[in-house]
């Protein structure tokens, strides 16, 4: 029997019935209660800094990019949108509110002038730092009890799956059981 995921504080970890395996759908659900939880402390201790998660996400992408500071080496906006796996119109809509904060600038592409590189500032570099710290603090109080031996563990499965879902290919679509063709 597979749990359903929860964020209810009282339920910290609901357990399946005695006897009965654990397997991937009960990892799975484990994961989504951890990544809630993660995002939604992220996002409060970020809230006064007036960043939202996909923001931050935006932010960490654009300073891991070599030449972040640079115009002729900054990352194109449709580059972002890719990096993030969403769509081009919502990374601009996420690139609007960073420019309007001054978290970075938009510069137009020496090599197509259709195009627009992003440029990371210095109050960009700033609030990428914060992100950092709030990160370490949010994943400490959540893993802190955890092992290293454990964590490491923990690291090599997910590393692992997830290796091993990306050499599949994109999965399959397929229809509900029971609906229409």
């Amino acid at each position: 029997m597979t749990t359903t995921p929860t964020d209810d504080p009282a339920d910290p970890s609901p357990t399946p019935r005695p006897g009965s395996p654990v397997g991937a759908a009960e990892l799975a659900d484990a994961m989504t209660r951890a990544i809630k939880r993660i995002r939604r402390q992220t996002g409060w201790r970020l809230e006064p800094y007036g960043i939202t998660p996909g923001q931050a996400r935006a932010l960490r992408t654009l300073a891991h990019a070599p030449g972040c500071e640079t115009p002729d080496h900054a990352m194109r906006l449709s580059d972002l949108a890719d990096k993030l796996h969403i769509a081009p119109r919502s990374a601009t809509t996420v690139v609007d509110a960073l420019e309007e904060a001054g978290l970075v600038e938009r510069s137009p592409d020496p090599a197509d002038r259709r195009a627009v590189r992003l440029l990371l500032t210095g109050a960009g570099r700033a609030a990428v730092e914060r992100i950092g710290q709030v990160r370490d603090e949010v994943a400490q109080e959540y893993f802190g009890e955890v092992s290293p031996e454990d964590e490491e563990v923990l690291l090599q499965v997910l590393r692992s799956a997830e290796a091993r879902f990306l050499a599949a290919g994109p999965p399959r679509r397929s229809a509900a059981p029971g609906a229409a063709r």
